[in-house]
């Protein structure tokens, strides 16, 4: 069987997409590829076909495309240098499992569509969620489960929407959400969580102060908002706590935001996107400290857990929150199974009617890899953001401004002109990516260690071309300033 009218085989065009991904990592292993492409808007398009053709390509056409178009302009998001945003990572193992999910093409809305796709997805949420040490309300076997969100954003807007249900008895709908219900967070959440406050027509979310010093919810001033807000007629919905946030990688205290939320009723979400798959090592659990009292909690498995985009793993201590708010049921999707209620469907756990089968590529990950295989990837990650910290602090001119789990956050001693003229300069290589954030007033830069394909070499190698781009940036402080890095006044590393 051809795959296109070409004569090419599908068994021979899988084999040489392995061939095609095998070179690709291991040139962004030893680096020979830039982190960003050198082009302008439009260079890629004009290399396109301006039309699908008549007739259909053998695939090996596509694919010499793929090489020669498609690669060349990619932001390389595996590359041992590409230390922006967060990390976004996959796994061979991962790549075979997305494979054969795609060729099996499931769409498990209902367990009556997918029974074992289904089934095999609560398994694979149970079994992260005790390899990540969470509490057992988040289990299946209870009261709780998980379910497999395209996104963190995705996690963060559907527990908006089960807050809402039950702070309003299931009401919300009929008489309108904004200025009766709120949202909180702080400046330092995820930009999804205003995104998700907005579409929830919720208006903008009210803004809680952090703790001096740090980027961390403050909780009384938490408890003093929910206070006055209750005192103003208005309804405390839901508390959206990061455990890492964007910025920083900080870590909200949640054992105290959630005394807080049990005090008003207000559901607690514990977005923990980047940061939760640290757990995966006991040395780290103590980022789950007060986990055990949230309503929700997510985290990205295409983060620090091998496993491609998107995969986002999501838990509710009540499902029935979450499914009475987003069941909708007409008849073409009534079915025995369903009107049992001994089934779980996906359907009711997320905004889309499709559910694709994301559970398949997670499970390919943890059988292979094994749990002490993940715990031995973090600890790599952590060491190589250990060493950069080092050089960091170590380096004349720079001050470290914190190291949190694999972010490391630095500047350019002086004013804030210095970074910003550094990391344009640094984008202009297109050897390295570092992404720029700001906290108190001070312009900082952020990097993210996460690559599977890094090393202690690529780290070192990232520094000195930092180094080096910053050697040629005037620095105009008086001669009197101290050069000396400067201690952290967030905290560094694990508490």
């Amino acid at each position: 069987m051809s795959v296109t009218p070409g004569d090419d085989s599908f068994r021979s065009a899988i084999g040489e997409v392995a061939a095609i991904l095998e070179d690709y990592w291991e040139d962004l292993r030893e680096e020979r590829l830039p982190v960003t492409p050198d082009l302008h808007p439009g260079d890629v398009r004009a290399m396109l076909p301006d039309r699908v053709p008549a007739h259909g390509e053998p695939i090996r056409d596509v694919l010499a495309d793929v090489r020669r178009v498609v690669m060349p302009g990619l932001v390389h998001w595996q590359h041992p240098s590409f230390l922006g945003y967060y990390p976004t990572q996959t796994s061979p193992a991962s790549v075979v499992g997305e494979l054969l999910a795609s060729g099996l093409a499931v769409q498990h809305m209902m367990w009556s569509t997918g029974p074992a796709a289904t089934e095999l997805e609560e398994a694979v949420l149970d079994h992260l969620a005790v390899a990540m040490g969470l509490p057992e309300r988040f289990l299946s076997t209870g009261d709780g489960g998980g379910v497999l969100q395209d996104s963190a954003s995705s996690a963060v807007l559907v527990a908006v929407v089960a807050a809402l249900y039950r702070a309003s008895d299931g009401r919300w709908r009929q008489h309108g959400t904004e200025g009766r219900y709120r949202l909180y967070c702080t400046d330092q959440a995820n930009s999804c969580v205003p995104k998700a406050s907005r579409i929830a027509g919720l208006g903008e979310p009210t803004l809680i102060p952090t703790r001096a010093g740090t980027c961390e919810m403050d909780p009384r001033a938490l408890s003093e908002q929910l206070a006055a807000d209750r005192a103003a007629g208005v309804v405390p919905a839901i508390v959206v706590a990061s455990v890492g946030t964007t910025g920083t990688c900080a870590i909200d205290p949640v054992a105290d935001i959630a005394a807080v939320c049990r005090e008003f009723g207000a559901w607690l979400h514990v977005d923990a996107a980047y940061a939760g798959s640290a757990a995966v090592c006991p040395e780290n659990r103590w980022i789950n400290e007060g986990v055990e009292h949230a309503d929700s909690y997510a985290v990205n498995c295409h983060k620090w857990l091998l496993t491609g985009p998107p995969c986002d793993a999501m838990w509710v201590a009540d499902r029935h929150s979450l499914t009475a708010a987003m069941d909708i049921r007409p008849d073409f999707l009534r079915n025995q199974a369903s009107d049992s209620g001994d089934v779980t469907d996906f359907r009711d756990w997320q905004v889309p009617l499709m559910h694709p089968f994301r559970a398949l590529k997670l499970w390919f990950v943890l059988r292979t890899h094994g749990v002490e295989g993940l715990r031995a990837h973090i600890r790599e990650q952590l060491s190589h953001a250990a060493l950069l910290a080092d050089l960091v602090r170590d380096t004349p001119g720079f001050e470290l401004i914190s190291h949190s789990l694999g972010l490391v956050c630095f500047r350019l001693a002086g004013d804030n002109a210095r970074t910003e003229r550094l990391r344009t300069e640094l984008d202009a290589t297109h050897r390295i990516l570092v992404t720029p954030t700001t906290v108190d007033g001070r312009y900082i830069l952020r990097a993210a260690l996460g690559s599977r394909l890094a090393s202690q070499t690529s780290v070192r190698n990232a520094w000195a071309l930092v180094r080096e781009t910053a050697a040629s940036i005037p620095d105009d402080r008086p001669a009197s300033s101290d050069p000396t890095p400067t201690t952290p006044t967030t905290p560094v590393g694990a508490r």
